[in-house]
């Protein structure tokens, strides 16, 4: 006898209940229902070459082989990228909690009104931490909410600056690198010139239409930005800025000097580093902007009787309503990690966040201290989390390098030959002893470094300090023990309907169940505290998890190759295009710009192809959403100078597998 297939337990469909299915449809065995709804000549000829199905069992034991294959490093690498602490009680009662990671888009309010008031909270946390009005309940990371914001920013230009075609966005030179090579990719498709500079040389006279800085920035420097942002706004240049969630709690916020949008990510709250991703960035905005904002809003309405009520708000900014007209190509975007994220600024409140962002400033001025003594030049006039250290020239980059990974520690190794440390919530006093070992190493010291005590240490001057009180509602100030938050995460449960209560009668792209067995790994420090920038050597279990699952998806799809970079199927469909434009560029055809989308696709896929640069044409179809041909014919006749590209939901929003989807394509 052999091990039980995965399948049966995931799916549950016994041999009876098969039969009742198939009798209920009209046929009798699965290959017959096959051939009555799958097109013939779309089907596999021969079967796909992939490894065994494994049980559940040997599945275990590979997937944790593999992730002892990544070696678990301290990190100080920071730019982006932070350990931290996930409470158990968030841990168990969301993140293992199929109420919450098997429902729905909340498209129905009445039945999500607990998942609706979780991002509510994020979102409250956001604005209140930003100093904006308004926040939207997350999008994919914190580098794609750049080029968002950017994408808003150009927007909303002026008339004026329309009719003068203004179209360059300034970039200050210490943005994440990460962030910028997005940027780099997303605007050069929207035909926007990036200027990378210093903001202190700012050039009003060069008459931008929006300006991206970051706060603090990559070199950890909290730079006064008020003086740049009163010259942007003198020349109608909006100013957008990527902030530090954490640091927020301690720093003015950006929204009290000026900032017309703040974005970033929120993996600081309590989201595990996964090799970088995922985790939910934010977004936030000044009220007059709402209508151009990307991502969803969730807002307070009334319900029948009068009673307050949620459900997200301004829906005909978004791609399932606007189509190519929308503000994004953003749908669901990371709704598990906000949850996660808001119930950690619920379970810490106000004063909880306080402790710990000041503990993390504390300890990287004690830090700083130290290292100045052993002859280590710290290069910030002003810092939160990060230093940036200048060698003594008696030491090399390379020989810290090497006794920090004797000591399983990585750093930041700047190409200048500066090193670069970013504290987090998870460092405690030995791993400030040994941090502190590795430099006095370098410097030939022999000082021991006991650290029993940390005493609070703010470092931080005047205006730099927040004043402004945030997190101020009940809901962030009542449930701060485990009991208390189980219970108000059990409430908002029990107003939503999922999987673990019920089928639910909505299909789309989100809705696949992730099996228990597919979710324990992931609690595994070897897929958990791995930072995106490690060393290759440290990441061998990531990296054969990658190559493998990329051959497999190349196999199924049929590809010569896969990327598993887009963060969502929209990101997807934006990267095709992407390799569409730039095939079509590199055989002389780059002015071929119509792309050709059915009227029944998904609203992700015309606004992706306006993201791209493309223009959408709109294909007719049918009452059961089947592609009008003839109509299809005309417009590719038409267009046929200018199309580059037919794209297709497949099967259809409707369910439909096209039958003349080769000639489609032909």
């Amino acid at each position: 006898m052999e091990m039980e297939h995965f399948k049966t337990r995931h799916i549950g469909i016994k041999p009876e209940d098969l039969g009742n299915m198939l009798q209920t449809v009209g046929v009798s065995s699965v290959d017959e229902l096959i051939d009555q709804t799958i097109p013939a000549d779309i089907r596999l000829k021969k079967p796909l070459s992939l490894p065994k199905a494994q049980s559940e069992m040997e599945y275990a034991e590979e997937i944790g082989r593999i992730a002892s294959a990544n070696r678990v490093f301290t990190s100080y690498i920071g730019m982006g990228w932070y350990d931290t602490i996930t409470p158990a009680a968030i841990y168990r009662n969301v993140f293992e909690n199929p109420v919450w990671y098997t429902s729905y888009t909340p498209y129905q309010a009445e039945i999500s009104q607990g998942r609706l008031e979780a991002l509510l909270n994020f979102q409250t946390a956001v604005s209140e931490l930003t100093g904006l009005p308004l926040a939207n309940c997350s999008l994919l990371d914190e580098a794609t909410a750049a080029a968002e914001a950017a994408t808003m920013m150009y927007g909303l230009r002026s008339r004026d600056q329309v009719k003068n075609n203004t179209e360059i966005l300034f970039v200050d030179q210490y943005i994440f690198p990460q962030t910028l090579g997005v940027l780099r990719t997303r605007m050069g498709m929207a035909g926007i010139e990036i200027e990378v500079g210093d903001y202190k040389c700012f050039d009003a006279e060069k008459k931008y239409f929006g300006a991206i800085v970051q706060y603090p920035n990559s070199n950890g420097n909290v730079e006064d930005y008020r003086s740049f942002v009163e010259k942007a706004h003198a020349s109608d240049c909006k100013v957008a800025v990527a902030a530090d969630l954490m640091s927020l709690v301690l720093l003015t916020p950006p929204g009290e000097w000026g900032a017309d949008i703040a974005f970033g990510s929120s993996q600081r709250f309590g989201i595990p580093m996964f090799f970088g991703g995922p985790s939910a960035a934010f977004f936030a905005t000044r009220d007059e902007y709402k209508r151009s904002m990307p991502g969803r809003i969730i807002g307070i309405s009334k319900d029948v009787y009068g009673k307050d009520a949620l459900r997200m708000a301004l829906q005909t900014r978004e791609q399932h309503i606007k189509r190519e007209k929308a503000t994004s190509n953003i749908c669901t975007a990371q709704a598990l990690l906000a949850t996660m994220a808001s119930f950690y600024a619920v379970y810490h409140g106000p004063e909880g966040l306080k402790k710990i962002a000041k503990r993390i400033h504390s300890v990287t001025s004690l830090v700083a201290d130290e290292l100045k003594e052993l002859g280590f030049k710290q290069l910030n006039s002003s810092y939160f989390d990060t230093l940036k250290l200048q060698l003594p020239e008696n030491i090399t980059q390379g020989g810290v390098k090497d006794l920090a990974e004797m000591r399983n520690i990585n750093l930041r190794y700047f190409d200048t030959g500066e090193i670069g440390i970013s504290i987090d919530e998870t460092t405690d006093g030995y791993r400030v002893h040994e941090l502190l070992a590795v430099f006095a190493m370098a410097a030939g010291s022999s000082k021991v470094f006991m650290i029993d005590e940390m005493p609070e240490k703010i470092t931080l001057k005047g205006d730099q300090l927040r004043t402004s009180d945030f997190l101020s509602h009940p809901n962030f100030n009542n449930y701060h023990s485990e009991t208390e938050l189980m219970r108000y995460i059990k409430r908002l449960e029990r107003k939503d309907i999922s999987l673990a209560h019920s089928m639910i009668s909505l299909g789309s792209c989100t809705m696949k169940l992730n099996a228990a067995s597919e979710l324990l790994p992931l609690g595994h420090p070897g897929f958990q505290k791995i930072h995106p920038f490690a060393p290759e050597d440290q990441v061998q279990g990531y990296q054969e998890m990658i190559h493998e699952l990329e051959s497999m998806l190349a196999e199924i799809t049929g590809f010569t190759a896969t990327s598993l970079q887009p963060n969502s199927g929209a990101a997807g469909e934006f990267s095709g295009l992407l390799v569409i434009a730039s095939y079509l560029k590199s055989i002389g055809q780059g002015h071929r710009k119509t792309v050709l989308i059915p009227a029944s696709a998904h609203g992700t896929n015309p606004a992706s192809a306006v993201q791209a640069g493309f223009n959408p044409v709109t294909v007719a179809t049918d009452m059961k959403g089947n592609v009008d041909m003839e109509d299809l014919r005309k417009k590719v006749e038409t267009h046929r100078d200018d199309l580059a590209a037919y794209m297709i939901t497949y099967p259809s929003t409707h369910g439909i597998f096209e039958v003349e989807i080769r000639e489609m394509c032909n």
